[in-house]
This record gives structure tokens, sequence and C-alpha cells, in this order.
């Protein structure tokens, strides 16, 4: 059941980073400051947090015109999700939480 809890908190707070740093970012944007770097957002969305990204990004308005946006963060998530049930309901592979 800890190791449940541990995951939980941790796809929930890469999320939140996720959306937290868009907002960050397109404030930035408004008041021409100091910027996040592009590379951050993937690399947050590929630890774990595409969909707080992707959250952030439309709630934001925030890189809505970049294509590799707009499709590559849905991108990594579908990818996140295909690993996750193929880890679960793959022959051979067992997971279990309780």
């Amino acid at each position: 059941m800890h190791t449940l809890i541990w995951i939980l908190s941790y796809v929930v707070l890469i999320n939140l980073l996720g959306f937290i740093i868009m907002g960050v970012d397109k404030n930035r944007a408004r008041n021409h400051d100091w910027r996040i770097a592009e590379s951050t957002f993937f690399i947050v969305a590929v630890i774990g947090g595409s969909l707080g990204c992707i959250l952030g990004m439309y709630a934001f308005r925030h890189k809505t015109r970049h294509w590799y946006f707009k499709f590559g963060l849905p991108a990594i998530l579908i990818i996140q999700l295909a690993i996750i049930i193929y880890a679960r309901f793959a022959p051979g592979i067992s997971i279990t939480i309780m």
C-alpha cells in the first residue's frame, strides 16, 4: 500500500509542477522576463507530468501555437499510457498494486 501512495503522490506532484511551470512561463512572457527553457517542459512531461503540462498549456493559453507542444505533449501522454497498459496486461509481466 505504501508503494501505491508514493507512486500516486509522485504523479500528482509532477503533474502539478507541469501545470505551474506553464503558468509561470506565461506570466514571465507577459512581463518580458527571463523564460523557462522549452526543453524543461518536455523533461517534466517525459518524467510523468505530461497531463499537467497539457492542462497548463490550455488553461494559460501558452505554447498552443507551437506544433511541437500541441502535438508533442499529447504524444508523450499517449506513449506513457500505452506503456502502463502494456505493463499491466502483458503476459509474463506481473504488476500488483495492493
